[in-house]
């Protein structure tokens, strides 16, 4: 999810600072299935009465252009919620312009208020909130020879990443997505622990600039860490980048997404 940059796009068109596009809707939908009014799955109602309302009025209105740039959006909205009812979370934001030119659509762990909107102009308050207090972030878990990183945007996994060490050259390597845990914890012989809280300073040293790094260039606003106690308090403390917050529990081969929970808990 590239949220700053299409959000800053997003705002010109609010602000009109671009040619504005030929009408655009803004969607908030309320899909908790936690939420006793959404135990039905009444979102479908509220999707349907919304459009519903839209299209009559600009039947009302007499502008036939318009309800025919409506009915594009509409199709291509009530499209994407089809094909991905069954990958629903707690809530839909789209915002969809008629002449193609603005299409976001995100399927969040995070709560609004159902609203919708057709105007010249998408309207942002919600989602400017949820950014606020759903930042991009990131979450370093420590565990003896392994460090994973877990990234997130409104509250949503968007990447993951492993760093493992090399036994016999104390090499950091890198690893993209999820990947089999062959974590420390595996390797607790006498002999690997023995060799581990004696080089434990040094390897987690070297790792520290190779995080700042992906924190800068990733834009992480928070930075959360857990692991064992020592574990965790070595690592924040050779990381140039402030830790927000640490965990002294070993979760790095928990779910990734009840971290994220627990994180934000």
């Amino acid at each position: 999810m590239r949220l700053n940059k299409e959000l800053k796009e997003l705002k010109e068109l609010e602000s009109l600072q671009v040619v504005k596009p030929e009408g655009i809707l803004t969607m908030y939908l309320n899909t908790d299935p936690s939420d006793p009014e959404q135990s039905g799955g009444e979102w479908k109602i509220q999707l349907k009465n919304s459009m519903n309302s839209f299209e009559n009025y600009l039947k009302q209105s007499d502008d036939k252009e318009e309800l025919d740039k409506f009915k594009k959006v509409r199709k291509q909205v009530e499209n994407f919620m089809f094909e991905n009812q069954k990958n629903l979370k707690k809530s839909v934001i789209i915002f969809a312009s008629s002449d193609q030119s603005t299409w976001f659509a995100e399927i969040l762990q995070l709560r609004v208020e159902s609203m919708f909107y057709w105007q010249e102009t998408p309207v942002l308050d919600q989602l400017k909130n949820l950014n606020q207090s759903y930042p991009k972030l990131g979450i370093v878990l420590a565990q003896q020879n392994q460090v994973k990183i877990i990234e997130a945007e409104l509250g949503k996994i968007v990447n993951t990443e492993l760093f493992e060490l090399d036994l016999d050259t104390e090499d950091w390597r890198q690893f993209a997505g999820p990947r089999a845990s062959t974590s420390g914890k595996n390797l607790q012989t006498d002999l690997f622990d023995k060799r581990f809280e004696a080089n434990q300073k040094r390897w987690y040293k070297n790792l520290a600039p190779t995080l700042d790094k992906v924190a800068k260039n990733h834009n992480w606003k928070k930075i959360y860490l857990a692991g064992e106690k020592e574990e965790a308090l070595d690592l924040a403390s050779y990381m140039q980048k402030e830790v927000d917050s640490i965990f002294y529990q070993n979760i790095l081969d928990h779910e990734e997404s009840q971290v994220l929970e627990k994180v934000l808990a």
